[in-house]
């Protein structure tokens, strides 16, 4: 049925009825995620296609997704980021952190790829992309942001450390109210005015004061606390959602002008990422393994919070289109690089001798 709704898609882009799609799009992507849900490798793009769906929705009919009466919806983005930095910090605890001191290599080399790689691409990317300020410095915004919670899972499916993969984006997390403003200050300045304090004060309110929070209730609670973890996910999921889909319909007009463009940017942003973070890594002589982790934790960046932070400076519209463009286009070649290395272990099997 998905096929068939496609082939009628591509029939009105065809004939010119593209405006007309959106309820056959919208179809399309919702009979997808329902067919995927049959098949086992499939089953980690349901989520990526019902975002799929979501984008689809605010580019067809932003007014359900801008304002409910009088009330602005970017206003929940803030909250809905909180609300999965509080998650975060429920199903961690103090002793997560011991990681760094039993490996410090892994975790220092993982860190200082993000800190190098990601932003540095962004800036070029940026450079030629000959974009408005504000969506220019988007760009870089992704670039500059930590990794997300999406590169732990990815991390698992890929056979890599998922260990590794956790602390690293823990301890770039709590970094990033102060890293993230200095580095937006050092590659995105020429494109718009970046207060440092001011923007430390908002990824502080973003991610320690919530994960702090988080990380008293899983102290109070303890074991307690595990029903809070398994809900987390879903909720997550739903906020990341309906932030991409608040943020593409707030900046549709800007998105439909440039989205191709932007749409290639990203992705290569995206897959320069994963390379240069493998081999990064294989400079230090790092395992198949931890190699493969450092690749997701680089090319996997926090959309999420790139999007509070655009909303914070009041560029939701502009700045906020690339970190909604990247989060989705992630999560489909994070599912693809994570199906390619599980089917490839990262230890050979040692021979074995068939004895009668």
């Amino acid at each position: 049925m998905a096929a068939a709704l496609f082939l009628v898609v591509i029939g009105m882009i065809i004939t010119g009825n593209l405006d007309k799609a959106g309820p056959f799009i919208l179809g399309f992507f919702a009979l997808l995620a329902f067919g995927f849900n049959g098949y086992v490798k499939l089953s980690g793009l349901i989520f990526t296609t019902m975002i799929f769906a979501g984008v689809t929705a605010a580019l067809y009919y932003p007014s359900y997704f801008t304002n409910i009466g009088n009330f602005k919806l970017t206003v929940l983005i803030i909250p809905l980021i909180q609300i999965i930095m509080f998650g975060m910090g429920t199903t961690m605890s103090l002793k997560d952190f011991a990681a760094v001191f039993q490996s410090p290599k892994g975790v220092v080399i993982g860190v200082s790829a993000q800190l190098l790689v990601m932003p540095l691409i962004g800036y070029f990317l940026a450079q030629i992309s000959n974009f408005p300020p504000e969506i220019a410095a988007g760009i870089v915004l992704i670039g500059c942001s930590p990794s997300g919670v999406a590169s732990n899972v990815m991390a698992f499916l890929a056979n890599a450390n998922v260990a590794l993969s956790i602390t690293i984006t823990s301890i770039a997390t709590l970094l990033a109210p102060f890293l993230t403003p200095l580095m937006m200050k050092v590659f995105a300045g020429e494109f718009i005015e970046i207060d440092v304090l001011s923007m430390m004060w908002s990824i502080i309110k973003m991610i320690i004061l919530p994960i702090g929070a988080g990380l008293i209730v899983n102290k109070i609670l303890g074991k307690n606390a595990n029903f809070i973890g398994k809900a987390m996910p879903l909720v997550s999921m739903l906020a990341i959602g309906l932030i991409i889909t608040i943020i593409t319909a707030a900046g549709r007009d800007s998105l439909l002008e440039i989205g191709g463009i932007l749409m290639l940017l990203v992705l290569i942003h995206n897959i320069f990422g994963y390379f240069l973070g493998y081999w990064y890594a294989k400079l230090f002589k790092m395992s198949e393994e931890d190699a493969r982790t450092i690749a997701i934790e680089v090319g996997m960046q926090n959309g999420g919070l790139a999007s509070g932070i655009a909303n914070s400076l009041g560029k939701i519209a502009t700045m906020g289109l690339a970190p909604a463009v990247f989060g989705p286009l992630m999560n489909v070649t994070g599912s693809i690089l994570a199906s390619y290395w599980h089917g490839k272990p990262t230890v050979k099997q040692p021979n074995t001798i068939k004895v009668n």
